[in-house]
Formats: C-alpha cells, sequence, structure tokens
C-alpha cells in the first residue's frame, strides 16, 4: 500500500492509502521525489475539465521529478533523477507521425486519464523517460512540465525578434510565458496580473512591466494565460494588425466569448489554441534545463510534504494573504 492525493469523484479529494502499482509490459516504476499543483488540479478537483480528458477516480500529479527503481538500458540507472512525458502517445496514428504526438488519436495522461504522481510510486512507460544531469535542482525539473505546455506555443510558428509582447495572467503558466518568451529576445513584455503582490515574481520572471488594468495600447504577441472567457476577450482585444494571439489558459468546458471575425480578418491576427505539449518540445525543455539555460525555481513560493497536501489545495484556491505573492505550490514526497 501507499499514500496518494486521490480525486474519487468532483468535490471528493484526500490524501488516502491505496494500492501500490506494479511495472506492466514496457512500464518502469518510479519515486516521485518532487510534485508541482496548479490551476489544472483545481479543475479536475472540481469536474469542470471536458470529461473526454479525465477519468475518476484518479490519483493527482503532472508535474513532478522522480527516481527511477529499476534501470532502463541505454536510458537511466536506477536511482538516477528522471522526468517523464506525460502524454502518453501511441507512436503509430496520423498525427503522431506528423510528430503532434499531443493530438494523439488515443488521448492518454499521467494525472488525468493514468494515475499521477503525488504518491508514493507510480508505473510509466520506459519510452517516455528522460534522464536529468546530476547538476540539475530539483526545483527547476518540477517545472519541466509546464514549461513543456508554454514553450510548445512560443516555438510551434517562428517568432522574431524585437515583439512588443502582453502576457495576461500571473499564475505560473503566465510567469513561465514571461520567463520563456526572453529566449526570443522581444523588446518589452507586459503582465496583466490581478493582484499587485505577484509584481516581484514577474519581474523575476522576465516582465518588464506589470499592470492590474489592462493597457490602452495594442501588442505584437498576446499571449492569455489567466483561463478565463473575460481574459480571452481582452487578449482579441489587445491584438495589434499582424499580431499572434496564444490562448494557453483553460476556461471551463464550454465557456464562450465573442468574436467579430472581420476584425480578424482586417487586422491579419492569428489566433492560436495550443494543447499540452508535443514529446519534441517537452524534450527541447529537458535539453535547456540539463544545459543550465532554464533555472524557473525561483516560482516556487509554497512547499509542503505530502500530509500537507489538502493545505496545498487551499493555497492553490487562493488562500494568501493579499500582500504575499503566490508562485509554484510543490509537494514533496521524501
Amino acid at each position: 500500500m501507499m499514500r496518494a492525493l486521490v480525486v474519487r469523484a468532483p468535490h471528493d479529494v484526500d490524501l488516502e492509502s491505496v494500492a501500490a502499482p506494479g511495472a506492466g509490459n514496457d512500464e518502469v516504476l518510479v519515486a516521485p521525489l518532487l510534485a508541482g499543483m496548479c490551476g489544472t488540479d483545481l479543475e479536475l478537483i472540481d469536474g469542470s475539465i471536458d470529461p473526454a480528458y479525465v477519468r475518476y477516480p484518479l490519483i493527482l500529479g503532472h508535474e513532478w521529478v522522480g527516481e527511477l527503481m529499476d534501470d532502463v538500458p541505454d536510458v537511466a540507472k536506477s536511482g538516477e533523477r528522471i522526468v517523464v512525458e506525460g502524454v502518453i502517445p501511441c507512436g503509430v496514428c496520423s498525427e503522431c507521425l506528423i510528430g503532434a504526438t499531443n493530438r494523439c488519436t488515443t488521448y492518454d495522461e499521467i494525472g488525468f486519464t493514468r494515475p499521477g504522481a503525488l504518491a508514493e510510486r507510480i508505473a510509466v512507460p520506459r519510452r517516455l523517460i528522460h534522464p536529468l544531469e546530476a547538476s540539475v535542482n530539483l526545483d527547476d525539473a518540477v517545472l519541466i512540465e509546464p514549461m513543456a505546455v508554454v514553450w510548445r506555443a512560443l516555438s510551434r510558428f517562428a517568432l522574431r525578434e524585437g515583439l512588443n509582447v502582453v502576457v495576461i495572467g500571473d499564475g505560473t503558466i503566465a510567469l513561465l510565458a514571461a520567463h520563456l518568451i526572453r529566449r526570443f529576445r522581444p523588446a518589452r513584455v507586459v503582465m496583466v496580473g490581478r493582484r499587485f503582490a505577484q509584481e516581484p515574481l514577474a519581474k523575476a520572471a522576465g516582465a518588464d512591466v506589470f499592470v492590474t488594468d489592462v493597457p490602452q495600447e495594442l501588442f505584437d504577441l498576446v499571449i492569455e494565460a489567466a483561463g478565463t472567457g473575460a481574459s480571452a476577450s481582452t487578449a482579441l482585444a489587445l491584438a495589434a494588425r499582424g499580431a499572434m494571439v496564444i490562448l494557453l489558459g483553460l476556461p471551463p468546458h464550454g465557456t464562450r466569448v465573442e468574436l467579430a471575425p472581420d476584425d480578424v480578418v482586417n487586422n491579419d491576427i492569428v489566433i492560436q489554441g495550443s494543447f499540452a505539449y508535443t514529446s519534441q518540445s517537452f524534450t527541447e525543455v529537458v535539453e535547456q534545463v540539463n544545459a543550465g539555460y532554464l533555472r524557473p525555481s525561483f516560482l516556487i513560493t509554497h512547499r509542503y510534504g505530502i500530509e500537507g497536501a489538502v493545505d496545498a489545495i487551499d493555497v492553490l484556491r487562493g488562500g494568501v494573504a493579499d500582500d504575499q505573492p503566490r508562485g509554484k505550490v510543490v509537494i514533496a514526497l521524501r
């Protein structure tokens, strides 16, 4: 038996004792060391995720780093630290064959349709393991999965240097967007957040300006990372002619916004929805972390043991003082 953070059904979540997994064909056991929690976990708890992308009951945990429990020849040895791609592609469908593994026709993902890593053990496909360099800090590695989500959107189409960028939102994905866009040498990055307490994190991430009111200007690149209908509408309104609008936030299933198609056409705007990450984008982020180019651990503001998992959920729901920043919330499994 092992401890795990289980969502039995929407609005029914608790730390429980469950059967420890065994390794199936082409799987390997991993001991999670550190796991992150995010707004998507709240949506899984609340049942607001599209039912096509979740299977209850489930063990939470899709952002994590762990220690390999068995040797994987030519990849990593038992005891080495690794990260694992959470999206499980079949590898043979038409989408996988063109590299769009995030759109695999058989959707399967750790922490959504199969057990996640907020547990003492997890079984994962050995082909999706990525070893970490010994020099990599666990606090940096635990953010690889959300960075891969952002990186896929930023690298999907060529971005020129010198863009005037606005990021809508001040949560982890928004902060990581401000951090990663710096790899593309923008002219300026503005973050539109909800709480002034997030300003130090925004500045550390790479934002030049942090505001809580919608700017009275237009931008070349608009990154929506707040995940509401209102923020999506704001993103469209802030797009300059020829701009790209990237929708990274995930509003509740069924959310609708108004759109003026003639404005989109006349202003030559690209609207990009980006789902999860591809195997390529995940690999590219791992390579940058292993090389020391990406060190986002400064975003971690709250840390708990597994016994404090329910407290971590409260913090995610906004249980912090108005004058206190909230970045990434992590849970140490060991």
